[in-house]
């Protein structure tokens, strides 16, 4: 084979080489997508991110203490939304979904934590001592942020959506110009799956930070219950610093 062609050849092996490196380097990481949704909570703020999700092609399971009672919620999400125990959600999805009442959060930390240990967990619960007591009142003193992740040791905890009802949620989904959504997290790779999870359900995720960041939209902050654009959130963050 004459030199030019040796060269045209070697020329081709390198392009295919670096073209396959590349295509593999745009690909997201079996590690960071995420498919499968386990929310623990079937009440309206889980029945609502469970549809919302279910429509953008996510696999959906929905789980509570009493699953069987969940079947009729799951079809009409439909979508293929299985339903389950908190045990069987939490294994099933590549993130988990806490939306129970705060004050479940240590005993499921406790029961969930082989199902948790390593995933991302968005809890979107909240505080409150008139109904959670002492677990609420640790929270909102140390900050909901680091006491979730107390709560929920092992996992990545994003506190996410919990700044909003489930009806603003429900209601403004995809709404023009896009409802904001803050959030707050440790791990970069917790937070990027849940920056998705945010904009696949129609929301403008917008991050505060670290965990204790997560006080400025916790219970009885500013920024709690309040529906706001992107930009408007954003102002708000920056006029409280």
């Amino acid at each position: 084979m004459s030199v030019k062609k040796l060269t045209a050849l070697a020329s081709l092996l390198l392009a295919t080489t670096l073209g396959s490196h590349t295509a593999l380097a745009a690909s997201p990481s079996s590690e960071s997508s995420v498919h499968n949704i386990g929310i623990v909570g079937a009440g309206n703020m889980g029945e609502t991110l469970g549809k919302l999700w279910a429509d953008a092609g996510y696999h959906v399971m929905l789980a509570s203490r009493h699953p069987d009672s969940l079947q009729s919620t799951a079809n009409d999400i439909g979508h293929g939304t299985k339903v389950g125990t908190a045990e069987q959600a939490s294994q099933f999805g590549d993130v988990v979904v806490m939306a129970v009442p705060y004050g479940a959060l240590p005993q499921l930390g406790k029961s969930l934590h082989q199902q948790l240990a390593g995933k991302t967990v968005i809890d979107v619960s909240n505080p409150y001592p008139g109904r959670d007591g002492a677990t609420a009142a640790k929270a909102l003193s140390l900050g909901s942020g680091k006491a979730s992740a107390q709560y929920l040791s092992g996992a990545h905890v994003v506190r996410a959506f919990n700044s909003l009802a489930a009806t603003a949620i429900a209601s403004n989904a995809h709404h023009s110009p896009l409802i904001a959504v803050p959030y707050a997290g440790d791990n970069a790779q917790a937070l990027a799956q849940a920056k998705t999870l945010i904009q696949q359900a129609g929301f403008a995720p917008v991050k505060t930070g670290d965990l204790t960041t997560a006080t400025r939209f916790q219970p009885g902050s500013s920024l709690f219950l309040q529906v706001l654009d992107e930009k408007a959130l954003r102002a708000q963050l920056a006029d409280a610093r």
